[in-house]
């Protein structure tokens, strides 16, 4: 929606105002309660893995913890998913390819998504407060004021969440998007980096940072600005 020369200008700011507020409130409580279902999937997918593992196994944990209204942990061995909601309502740039969907291009207000985030860290990064250790985003799933969504990951989750979906967000699409996450997780394990890059350290970092030294990357993630670099 473009204003016209004959339009008033404030009769413009005014419907642009009621549409866009009125689907970017409904997208954030499609947001809130598809977060809330999110929190309660992965509570279950947490209890079935803890009856499956050998109970006596006390290095294999799986536990599942509460921080606020928009984030939730699930900690599997060493890795740490991060479950965050983002209360920011946004679009996408015209280049992406769900912008081209016919849904999306029907009305202005389908492109507005609400945004929850899946971080992978190591759960020793939090633990030892390792503020330079890296952190990965395993998924993202974003949900339009019409409870539809699409989601973006890596490996399994791209490809099978591909475009804008039919039906509402369900307890069943984030369940498997739980499991799948926490697959992706356990699946990729650190690397060293090279023993050049951290052959010479100052005396500083030995005092503040010593349990960073030596901290690796997960095999199967690119670090953004590795991903930006020219082949």
């Amino acid at each position: 929606m473009n204003v016209t020369e004959q339009q008033d200008p404030l009769d413009f700011i005014k419907n642009m105002l009621e549409s866009k507020s009125d689907a970017k409130q409904r997208t954030y409580k499609h947001l809130l309660s598809s977060f809330q279902l999110l929190r309660e999937e992965a509570k279950c997918v947490v209890d079935e893995l803890n009856k499956r593992t050998n109970p006596d196994d006390k290095e294999v944990t799986v536990e599942f913890q509460d921080i606020s209204k928009h984030e939730f942990h699930v900690k599997l061995a060493g890795d740490l998913l991060i479950f965050v909601l983002h209360t920011n309502v946004v679009t996408l740039g015209p280049d992406h390819t769900i912008m081209l969907d016919p849904y999306i291009r029907e009305k202005e207000v389908n492109r507005y998504f609400g945004q929850l985030n899946i971080y992978n860290f190591m759960s020793d990064s939090l633990k030892f407060n390792r503020v330079n250790d890296p952190g990965y985003l395993i998924a993202r799933v974003m949900i339009n004021h019409e409870n539809r969504f699409f989601v973006e990951g890596e490996g399994p989750i791209a490809s099978l969440f591909n475009g804008i979906s039919e039906a509402p967000v369900s307890g069943a699409y984030l369940q498997l998007l739980v499991k799948l996450a926490l697959t992706i997780a356990i699946e990729n394990d650190l690397m060293a980096p090279p023993y050049q890059d951290v052959k010479f350290i100052t005396l500083y970092q030995k005092l503040e940072h010593t349990p960073e030294l030596g901290g690796g990357q997960k095999i199967g993630f690119k670090m953004s600005h590795e991903r930006q670099q020219p082949q």
